[in-house]
């Protein structure tokens, strides 16, 4: 695959569909030092409650190689971020709406050895694919894969909001710092913000989030700001056994209520 097919993912259908520029400042990318933490449930729920707001969404799935957002959504779409690449068409092709929630996503193709060794010209060309689609949108989130590889850095650098997710487990916080750190050297101003996932309580939460900005704070000099804590919820393995959306299955969980205020302060307009 050539980079000129990627680079052709870009469509400039931006300027077709809307009068809106580019603004990084809509897209959100989704983060974590390590797996397992729950960061594309959080991606796909954090979209899904944006939209119940009333905006209208994209979700990304940029874990390329180990993409499995449509298979949390139960999607079988015609076209997914695999065939666009081979054949070289655009991005917008990708673009799958999702009736049972409102939002758009653009599927990655799991197990893809073609998405897993694109160059890091090839990855950035992509990032200013999605960057170039956020005209049609009020918020685009992008779930990155797990760790701190150069893929992974090049996708959060869109110059929109990063979130870090985070458990309370040791490895999950060393991790954690490590993103931190290496993306807040080498993506210029990050908006780099935590999220805990998983929190046995909110005191819990903050106590997890305050062993990290110390880290952070004693190390690195920043002090990355705490965007939300959600509750650990038995009701989240449900929801993606069934295959389906967390607040369509389970909207009035504790889980449900803790993403959709992370939702409600995100969108809050910047004083």
């Amino acid at each position: 695959m050539s980079t000129e097919s990627i680079v052709a993912l870009n469509p400039g259908f931006g300027a077709a569909q809307s009068q809106r520029r580019p603004d990084p400042r809509r897209i959100t990318a989704i983060a974590s030092g390590k797996g397992g933490v729950g960061k594309t449930w959080l991606a796909i729920t954090l979209a899904h409650a944006m939209a119940k707001a009333g905006k209208r969404v994209l979700l990304f799935d940029g874990d390329l190689g180990l993409a499995n957002v449509d298979i949390q959504l139960g999607l079988m779409p015609e076209q997914d971020l695999g065939g666009v690449i081979a054949s070289g068409t655009d991005l917008g092709a990708a673009v799958t709406h999702v009736g049972a929630t409102g939002f758009d996503v653009v599927a990655g193709k799991s197990g893809s050895g073609a998405l897993s060794s694109l160059t890091r010209q090839e990855v950035s060309a992509l990032r200013q694919g999605v960057i170039e689609l956020s005209p049609r949108y009020d918020q685009v989130i992008v779930d990155i894969g797990a760790g701190i590889d150069s893929t992974q850095l090049i996708l959060a650098s869109t110059g929109g909001r990063v979130l870090v997710v985070a458990t309370d487990e040791p490895t999950s916080l060393t991790d954690a710092y490590a993103f931190i750190k290496v993306a807040g050297r080498l993506v210029p101003r990050p908006d780099l913000q935590v999220v805990v996932n998983m929190a046995s309580s909110k005191a819990e939460g903050e106590r997890t989030y305050a062993t990290l900005k110390r880290a952070c704070e004693s190390f690195l000099k920043f002090s990355p700001p705490l965007a939300g804590i959600i509750r650990r919820d038995n009701k989240v393995k449900d929801a993606i056994r069934y295959q389906t959306p967390f607040l369509v299955r389970h909207p009035h969980a504790d889980a449900a209520g803790d993403v959709e205020a992370l939702a409600a302060s995100l969108l809050k307009p910047s004083s």
